[in-house]
């Protein structure tokens, strides 16, 4: 996703808008990161559907970067952007930013390209109509 200035998030509403509960940390009281792609994910595959028009499903997930970690209570935001349409796979942009509870100021968490693939009722991929 293009950001012209690096310490806003996207100009756009969230896919995605989730507190971090402490249920989700490790011992060191930071979220785990593992919660975190979750996050992307679902919120990647919101986009997939909508734009397939049915059930599409996760098949690769590439430049994955953690810049900060996301504390217990802060507000995550996740932003995704459809970047290229194939016969029946989609590329889509993703970033998290974390924005503690009290504060106004958003930091970047972590940045990524999500693969979807359309498929149909049999697993089988699906042809879906261009971007």
């Amino acid at each position: 996703m293009s950001n012209t200035q690096p310490h806003l998030p996207p100009d756009t509403h969230p896919t995605i808008r989730v507190t971090a509960m402490p249920a989700d940390t490790n011992a060191y009281g930071d979220i785990f990161g593992g919660w975190l792609v979750g996050q992307m994910d679902l919120a990647c595959g919101l986009i997939a559907a909508r734009h397939s028009h049915g059930r599409a499903v996760t098949v690769a997930m590439d430049q994955m970067q953690f810049l900060a970690p996301v504390k217990v209570g802060d507000e995550v935001s996740v932003y995704g952007q459809l970047q290229k349409v194939g016969r029946s796979s989609m590329t889509i942009a993703v970033e998290a930013w974390r924005r503690p509870r009290h504060e106004d100021n958003a930091v970047q968490v972590t940045a990524a390209v999500f693969t979807f693939v359309a498929i149909d009722e049999q697993g089988r991929p699906r042809p879906i109509s261009p971007a």
